[in-house]
């Protein structure tokens, strides 16, 4: 989410209040990772119809469903909740992008059925996204098939997780690169658009030139599938997230060189700090 303290003096002036970070985030970025629904589960209304007022209309939320639902109870029984969560996000519809559906390292071929069950009920007017973690869905075999038959049915999106920047070297003694190493995934990368917003997920490196190499073969990519009508987004992290907002307005660059985009508003802490 937006609520990084570790962001102060850069994304957001050193000296803000936590319910300027939305607005201050909004300023530079046009979407968001929303990472609190899983932890947290459904917010409130209250918390709803601040984010609806604090955010612009052409920013989009990218929430990702309960991991009670898809984690605990494994997308089993979830009808209800389902609903009550997306209701829950009613004011902020006009602004969703893709809600993520991040399923368990171990969610196989064999419960695909209940994922088929959940997009066969998804609301029309809510675009959706999919992230699978089980090995057997990155072998390019019936598993994988049958996962990208699915989304492509229903026309949701599945998520690219790019954890090559995060493996390209060992931890050593890195004790936050060994962290997050331990906690993502190592999956190859299959680039792949099942529907018309596909989601990318760089998980970068501390190494500036790493990020730099891994990001090269995204740019030609993400500008293919804008030059084909999609709409591409494009979320970055690094090992302790302290310098993604400074990686991602890099590879904002990167493509803004190609695409003749708008440059990135300076980040709020950067415009303050130049003040004095």
């Amino acid at each position: 989410m937006w609520a990084n303290e570790e962001w102060r003096g850069g994304l957001y002036p050193p000296h803000g209040s936590q319910g300027d970070r939305l607005p201050d985030y909004a300023r530079v970025f046009s979407t968001v990772e929303g990472n609190t629904t899983f932890y947290s589960g459904t917010p409130r209304a209250d918390t709803v119809a601040a984010w609806a007022r604090q955010a612009p209309a052409d920013f989009r939320f990218c929430f990702k469903l309960p991991g009670a639902l898809t984690h605990e109870r494994r997308l089993t029984g979830i009808e209800a909740d389902v609903e009550e969560f997306l209701a829950a996000l009613s004011p902020l519809h006009d602004r969703l992008g893709p809600v993520m559906i991040q399923l368990p390292r171990d969610f196989g071929l064999e419960e695909l059925p209940r994922l088929e069950a959940l997009l066969e009920r998804w609301p029309a007017g809510i675009p959706a996204s999919v992230e699978v973690r089980h090995p057997e869905f990155f072998h390019k075999g019936n598993a994988e098939a049958a996962l990208n038959r699915l989304l492509i049915t229903h026309g949701v999106d599945r998520v690219m997780l790019d954890v090559r920047p995060l493996f390209a070297t060992p931890a050593g003694d890195d004790a936050r690169l060994a962290r997050a190493q331990s906690e993502k995934p190592k999956r190859p990368l299959h680039v792949i658009s099942t529907a018309q917003q596909p989601v990318v997920r760089f998980i970068g490196h501390f190494d500036a030139t790493i990020n730099e190499a891994r990001f090269t073969p995204w740019v030609d990519r993400l500008c293919l599938w804008i030059k084909q009508g999609k709409t591409p987004f494009l979320f970055v992290h690094t090992p302790d997230n302290r310098q993604a907002p400074v990686l991602a307005r890099a590879c904002h660059d990167r493509l803004a060189a190609r695409l003749a985009l708008t440059p990135l508003a300076p980040f709020p802490g950067e415009r303050q700090t130049s003040l004095f």
